[in-house]
């Protein structure tokens, strides 16, 4: 069961990385550059995130059918953030939750870490489309500062990048900036 959970959100978070990056256009596009970057960066976190759940599944060759939540269509920015808030409290209260519990009742200790990586970023990405949602909505591109994004896990921090990463633990250089 927990590797056909990590292949559904292996799934989710591949989706999510190009569902941003083309929301990410669409900010560009409505005039929110800080917007269009914020999406950009999130989309680098899920690509983490969707390395970490894959490399979690070991050597399992195969095809396998995967089920995975996506949120689809292209709105507004404003509509758009809002999908981006909706799809990562899903993750956050629903999902991971979820198959973090079948992953500790069967032991898998890679899935337990690749997932609580993933919900740990989740939370701080919901928070940042929130504040660049707030903003949108009042006609106003975000204030945003460098976004730096954990290769190894996805943790996302505006400003400095940390000597070490807070949820990974991972050196500094591990991060990527988006500027």
């Amino acid at each position: 069961m927990t590797a056909t959970n990590l292949r559904s959100a292996f799934g989710g978070e591949s989706m999510a990385h190009m569902r941003y990056k083309v929301w990410a256009d669409r900010a560009e596009t409505d005039g929110f550059a800080n917007v269009a970057r914020l999406f950009h960066a999130i989309s680098r976190a899920e690509q983490a995130h969707a390395t970490g759940h894959f490399r979690a599944m070991g050597k399992v060759p195969g095809a396998f059918a995967v089920t995975a939540g996506g949120g689809f269509g292209l709105g507004k920015t404003s509509d758009n953030l809002q999908g981006a808030i909706d799809g990562e409290t899903f993750e956050i209260q629903q999902m991971y939750p979820a198959y973090l519990a079948v992953a500790k009742a069967q032991g898998e200790k890679a899935a337990i870490k690749s997932m609580t990586y993933a919900m740990s970023a989740e939370k701080i990405h919901a928070a940042m489309y929130a504040r660049a949602k707030k903003a949108v909505d009042s006609a106003k591109d975000m204030k945003l500062g460098p976004v730096q994004i954990c290769s190894v896990c996805g943790h996302t921090i505006e400003g400095e990048r940390p000597d070490r990463c807070p949820i990974c633990r991972s050196s500094g250089k591990k991060y990527v900036t988006f500027e």
